[in-house]
């Protein structure tokens, strides 16, 4: 079934950052990206500077600001560090798709524009979401032969970088964090402007550890090419992960991309080889895995010794693990995830180790 906005996919996700270069870096030596492309003062751009990063399907941008009077990156930046400002959807027609988003309620951040240059031209517009994170319409149709789009050249120095390679091939979820009260709001909002649909809604008791628990809904394209899952905090003994991230993002926002590969356990071996940090996952979760009996085509000594977490869901299973906040702030991280057989959740057996883990990294950060 075809979505009624002629969504296609996930295209790119923008990061706001304090040092694009810095930042690219990280995500070249530690995650595998090829960094392709690059905007700024050689290009023409004396205001910012992006790098555009590409890795399978999955592109990321990656923008700082080069004067205090860019404020859009510099007021994003000074409140929420550095994160996820702009989602994108690849779509047939940007200017009717903006018109039945505008038509259902959608609060708009940029009218459809063409950008041009000599390799034809990109259309694009914007909508808001979560307070400062903006999604955005984009086509590429008439567009041939170009590093990404307008104003964008090839990078200005040779990135030679020397990592394993990671085998991520693309986006499967991107995860928002709401203030209390606001999931309904945004999921709403999601299934109103964009035509999708709630499938999963996890209630008050489905996920809780002994000191927080959190509540969620997901909500997808008719299609499933395009998931979001929203999470807002619930009540408990103490701070919970999403009240931390509120409190240090100062706000609603993304917080992780679960990027998929295709053999989850070669893919997290070479992001630990490249420096990447996981959360760590309990020895008693594989003596527990163990007791269940599930048939899984890996074994699940080798998952251990990996730390990837495992669940059955549906007509298959899935594979998965965390990344720590790659930043400063304990806010952003990704997940990476492996789909076999037609699986179509989201891990909610693993919830609880997850939350553990992640409750002891927020104690050593006395957040907890």
């Amino acid at each position: 079934m075809a979505n009624s906005l002629g969504i296609r996919k996930f295209d790119y996700v923008e990061f706001f950052v304090g040092s694009a270069k810095q930042v690219a870096f990280w995500h070249a030596k530690a995650m595998g990206f090829d960094i392709l492309g690059y905007l700024g003062p050689e290009t023409g751009h004396r205001d910012r500077c992006t790098y555009y990063l590409r890795q399978g399907d999955v592109k990321i941008q990656i923008t700082s600001a080069l004067q205090p009077h860019t404020y859009d990156v510099t007021d994003f930046v000074t409140r929420h560090g550095d994160g996820v400002k702009k989602l994108a959807y690849e779509v047939d027609d940007v200017e009717e798709a903006y018109k039945q988003v505008m038509e259902k309620g959608g609060i708009p951040c940029e009218t459809p524009k063409k950008y041009k240059d000599e390799h034809g031209f990109v259309m694009q517009g914007s909508f808001r979401v979560y307070d400062d994170t903006e999604i955005v319409l984009i086509n590429y149709d008439h567009y041939k032969g170009g590093v990404l789009k307008p104003g964008f050249g090839k990078p200005i120095q040779k990135y030679d970088v020397k990592r394993e390679d990671c085998g991520l091939k693309s986006i499967d979820h991107i995860v928002g964090n709401v203030r209390p009260n606001e999931m309904d709001m945004w999921a709403n909002y999601f299934n109103k402007i964009f035509d999708f649909e709630t499938f999963v809604d996890f209630k008050a008791g489905d996920i809780a550890t002994k000191y927080s628990a959190l509540l969620s809904k997901v909500v997808r394209s008719v299609d499933n090419v395009i998931k979001h899952p929203i999470n807002e905090p619930h009540e408990g003994l103490k701070k919970s992960q999403i009240e931390e991230y509120i409190q240090e993002y100062h706000g609603s926002g993304v917080q992780h991309i679960a990027i998929r590969t295709d053999n989850i356990m070669p893919t997290v071996q070479a992001m630990r080889e490249n420096g990447v940090e996981f959360l760590d996952v309990p020895k008693t979760y594989y003596e527990a895995l163990r007791a269940r009996n599930l048939k899984i085509n890996e074994n699940i000594d080798d998952l251990e010794k990996v730390g990837i977490l495992c669940d059955f869901e549906g007509d298959g299973y899935l594979l998965q693990l965390f990344t720590k906040p790659i930043g400063d702030r304990p806010t952003f991280f990704y997940e990476i995830i492996q789909r076999v057989g037609n699986s179509q959740g989201f891990g909610k057996g693993n919830f609880q180790s997850l939350f553990e883990a992640i409750e002891r990294d927020q104690e050593r950060r006395g957040n907890l």
